[in-house]
């Protein structure tokens, strides 16, 4: 069983050259679980040399297959997020911003700095999209995990790159025999009775078609998934093979079936409510003037169907919520196997073979035109445009002196597509991995050997549907009467036959609706397809030095060590169409330009671990522990990387631990080769309402306030004189940034300290706490000038490290068009680090030790205490500490919200019935609003959820399955301050569980 176990750890046990080695029939499941708590096999993630210790020097969180069933988990991300070491990642709950993959994001220091792995061996990168390079959680098989081992800190000595805040490793089940089929059901249910509910009826009255409360009780978000386990083993007992196959499909759970969702949060009455707020893209046009002429027209104006009347700040926005997914819909395959066959003693191979596709449809509000014109995104309406009525020609053209074919320069239209349907990003990741190796005894040497080499390729496929050309737009939008008399493109009817665009059809948005043709005209999909591959040959050695007589003298147990060499590339490659290229579509911020480059890396190894002295009075043991790694790059950099730590047990009932580790993260393929392209980012709100502290009117009776900075810093940031007070704000608090990656990036370089003690009392069998202190230093971190940084220092400082970076767009805005933005490009200039205590504690007792025959009782605690979560965005700024905070800088730099203290405490009652149930208490604590200044929001308050369920054995090859998550259908806090990405909904549902109950049914045969 030892051999098993390390077999799911890609290692190996020691072979002895005399004998040969026997292989045991494959555990069944429970089994395996009862193996996994002898001290003698216990094999922890973080080293390659097998350890006979109950622990190990670096901490390991454990999570069994038995609390997947419980939780009736579907997503890995899911079981993975109630650990309080993991931060908001990419998962089934965002869908602005979605890559389709699912990542984890261990200490809150970005998914890229946690490496994933499977039976120890790492997986491919998970997307070739920006910010998604983290291995892809839906590659792993649910159905055949026998544990997860989370160990948090610096890893890199044993791994190599990317083991910064820790590593995820995920151990399989590859030695099943027999058939085993599992089905499940589940939904979400909800009560809509939220004090919100007065004000979606307030908006209601005025908007009945955009806000509209839901039913009282919902159900949505139906999945069903079924799997299959087959496995059999040789009859020679030496081998094995386990295949499986699992089919998923989730329903979609949308904003508007929640009514603390039904409507985007802004705020009002100096930020002390909550208001319906949303986007200026409205469905019915608004109209920013940002041209050198408007007496009349103001800044700001909107069509009724036949007149340009001002436009109302608070009735005229568009709510997007409804449209949006708070969990977007999936289907996923999977398929495999895992083999093995020890032909002797020296060559036993092994193989694991994976398959997976996944679809998903990460779907946000209609696209619309986000500021064109007939100039394309610089705006622009000409004043013979015929569907201008004579009032509208008078009040945008003859008050400002333009007539004929003049055009009114700089007026953007801002007119939402609400005929097309939503945008629906339909996203396929397809991933092919292998992995072939052979290991056994290493000659006669009293060493064994482990040799294999992995290959894995990740297929993205993406058609983004529902999007409006820019340039089609701009010239359907300029229409003009042909000599027939009927309306057409200006483009058809001018005398250049050479600029006819047969196809276009005039699109009317100022005195009527729109035609189906128009519609169908400036409608324009977009696609991409990409790639990432991964190619790795690893190989070590292993053993202790006993046949060779180097121990310490005061120890009874030799020294031990691995040694190895590993070559690893990672390619990548992002080809989007032509319309993704030209930045030829409203809604996505700018280009979309293809990525190629590979990185590859040659490796050297090497770990020690030295028993210096055992079964001594005040000492049980003393061991050290070390390793060492090489890494050259052909990016022409290389690495040293290495930990050390000491074990000190004074006796079986107490072990103190204590390492530091460096570790290192090489820049990826995307942060070294990504063109420069535009994007979006999100800024929080000021105190007076603004987002853009240069935007807003002096006009009192507006409900645009004045700006916050002053003439003479706003004219730091790029402003003119004439601008300022005339600056158009964003509602939605999206701007766009220049980003992109450089070819001259070093890797990151991270130190971490961790402090530990175990306590497992004889007088108090079956009880283990572990308390352990972690401190992880980041620095050179690969990271951007935060915009948001970069806009109030140069706001308020006027430095030209900073005001370079801003560039005034049209109008002095950040938004209304490309010509407008911040740049921000990948360096080495960040610092993040973060300090805390680890909790985890079980006590697990026999009710027949307190007089009843009712069973057995678990308890489990896993707890994190949060001391410091602190970035320094480059040199010189000021270390700002997000514990206890969300939003702002904390948002864009850590995720999400970041408490002092969550936990999960879970109660297993085993009873001599074969019936278990288990119930779960999830606590996230409370967070502040980051900087604290909006008063609706600026707590979001603690949260208690309520877990159980129950399993139950009519027979040993049958068993049922069924529970509640979210017990108490708690509902999440809400802000207007969330943002895009992790932020959706008005709350952060990666974090907070913001759909409701989660009710689930399985059964599970075994044959």
């Amino acid at each position: 069983m030892a051999s098993t176990l390390l077999t799911g750890l890609g290692l190996s046990a020691p072979a002895w050259a005399q004998e040969p080695l026997e292989e045991p029939a494959a555990p069944t499941r429970d089994e395996a679980s009862d193996i996994r708590d002898q001290e003698d096999v216990v094999v922890v993630t973080g080293t390659r040399i097998r350890s006979a210790n109950l622990v190990a020097v670096s901490p390991v969180t454990q999570i069994d297959a038995q609390e997947i069933a419980d939780r009736g988990i579907l997503r890995v991300e899911d079981m993975i997020n109630t650990l309080p070491q993991a931060f908001a990642a990419q998962g089934s709950n965002i869908s602005n911003g979605a890559s389709g993959t699912a990542t984890v994001n261990l200490r809150g220091l970005g998914s890229v700095r946690t490496l994933v792995l499977q039976n120890g061996r790492r997986l491919p990168f998970g997307s070739p999209i920006v910010g998604a390079q983290a291995a892809d959680l839906n590659q792993i098989p649910g159905q055949l995990i026998e544990r997860v081992e989370v160990l948090t800190g610096g890893a890199s000595a044993v791994y190599g790159s990317d083991a910064v805040s820790g590593v995820v490793n995920f151990i399989m089940v590859d030695d099943f025999e027999g058939l085993e089929l599992d089905a499940q059901y589940s939904f979400y249910q909800h009560h809509n009775d939220h004090s919100i509910q007065s004000l979606i009826e307030e908006f209601n009255a005025a908007n009945p078609d955009q806000f509209r409360l839901p039913d009282e009780n919902v159900v949505d978000g139906e999945a069903v998934q079924l799997s299959g386990v087959l496995g059999v083993n040789t009859p020679d007992g030496r081998g094995n093979a386990t295949a499986y196959i699992t089919y998923r499909e989730v329903n979609p759970v949308y904003q508007a079936n929640r009514d603390y969702s039904a409507c985007a949060f802004g705020t009002r009455n100096s930020g002390t409510e909550f208001t319906c707020s949303g986007s200026s893209t409205n469905a019915v046009a608004n109209f920013l003037n940002l041209g050198p002429t408007r007496p009349g027209t103001g800044l700001w104006f909107r069509t009724d169907g036949s007149e340009f009347i001002p436009r109302d700040f608070v009735t005229d926005t568009f709510n997007f919520n409804p449209f949006n997914f708070y969990q977007r819909p999936d289907e996923r395959y999977t398929f495999g196997t895992f083999a093995h066959y020890e032909f002797n003693p020296h060559f036993d191979v092994y193989t694991e073979l994976g398959f997976t596709d996944t679809v998903t449809n990460a779907q946000i509000a209609p696209s619309g035109v986000f500021g064109g014109g007939v100039a394309g995104q610089s705006g622009g309406i000409r004043c013979s445009n015929p569907f201008l009525t004579a009032q509208q020609v008078d009040f945008l053209c003859t008050q400002n002196g333009l007539s004929g074919d003049d055009v009114a320069e700089g007026v953007l239209i801002l007119r939402r597509n609400v005929e097309g349907g939503p945008r629906q990003n339909l996203i396929e990741n397809t991933t092919y991995r292998g992995v072939v190796g052979t290991r056994g005894a290493f000659f006669d040497t009293g060493f064994d050997y482990d040799v294999f080499g992995s290959y894995a390729r990740v297929i993205y496929a993406s058609r983004y549907q529902n999007e409006l050309s820019i340039r089609k737009s701009s010239l359907a939008l300029d229409a003009a009467l042909a000599p027939d008399g009927s309306i057409q493109c200006r483009v058809n009817v001018d005398a250049d036959p050479a600029n006819d665009a047969p196809s276009c059809v005039p699109y009317n948005i100022f005195s009527g609706t729109p035609s189906a043709e128009s519609l169908n005209y400036i409608t324009s999909p977009l696609q991409e397809q990409g790639s990432t591959t991964q190619q790795v040959i690893s190989g070590s050695i292993f053993g202790d030095l006993a046949r060779y007589g180097i121990q310490s003298p005061a120890a009874d147990t030799p020294v031990s060590i691995a040694l190895g060499a590993e070559y690893r590339r990672d390619t990548l490659e992002r080809n989007p169409d032509e319309a993704y290229q030209s930045g030829d579509g409203f809604g996505q911020g700018g280009a979309t330009l293809p990525v190629s480059g590979s990185t590859d890396v040659w490796e050297l190894f090497g770990e020690v671990q030295v028993p210096l002295v055992e079964n001594r009075p005040g000492i049980e043991f003393l061991n050290f522990e070390g390793a060492y790694r090489f890494s050259e790059y052909n990016t022409g950099t290389s690495t040293d990387t290495y930990k050390a730590g000491l074990e000190w047990g004074p006796t079986s009932d107490l072990r103190i631990r204590a390492a530091y580790q460096r570790a290192v993260r090489a820049p990826n393929v995307v942060e070294l080769f990504s063109p420069q392209v535009l994007g979006l980012f999100d800024l929080s709100s000021g105190p007076n309402g603004l987002f853009d502290p240069c935007a807003g009117d002096f006009d009192p009776a507006t409900s645009q306030p004045a700006p916050r900075g002053t003439l003479a810093q706003c004219q730091n940031t790029g402003v003119t004189p004439a601008q300022y007070g005339n600056i158009a704000d964003n509602p939605a608090g999206q701007f766009n940034t220049l980003g992109g990656g450089e070819a001259g990036l070093a890797p990151e370089v991270s130190d971490t300290v961790t402090i530990g003690v175990v306590l497992t009392p004889s007088m108090l069998p079956g009880f283990t706490l572990s308390v352990d202190y972690f401190d992880i230093t980041v620095e050179d971190a690969i990271s951007t000038i935060p915009e948001s940084a970069t806009l109030e220092n140069c706001l308020l400082t006027g430095d030209p490290l900073f005001c370079s970076l801003i560039n005034r767009g049209a109008g002095g805005t950040l938004w209304a068009n490309p010509s407008g933005f911040i740049t921000a490009l990948n360096q080495n200039i960040g610092e993040l680090s973060t300090q805390g205590v680890d909790i985890v504690a079980s006590y697990t007792f026999d009710l027949a030790d307190v007089g009843s025959e009712l069973g057995e009782v678990n308890f489990e605690l896993v707890g994190t205490y949060l001391e410091s979560l602190a970035g320094v965005p480059f040199p010189g700024a000021d270390e700002f500490d997000c514990v206890g905070f969300y939003g702002g800088s904390c948002n864009s730099t850590f995720g999400a919200s970041n408490p002092e203290w969550r936990h999960k405490l879970r109660a297993t009652w085993i009873t001599p019935w074969n019936f278990d149930v288990t119930g779960t208490w999830r606590y996230f604590g409370e967070v502040n609003n980051f900087p604290a200044d909006t008063p609706v929001h600026e707590v979001l308050s603690d949260r208690n959820w309520f877990d159980i369920s129950g399993s139950w054995s009519p027979r040993d090859d049958l068993r049922f399955r069924a529970g509640v998550n979210n017990v108490f259908d708690e509902a999440p806090p809400l802000s207007a301050a969330v943002g895009a990405g992790a932020g959706n909904g008005n709350t952060f549902p990666q974090v907070y569980d913001a759909l409701g109950r989660f009710v689930f049914f399985g059964v599970n045969k075994s044959f």
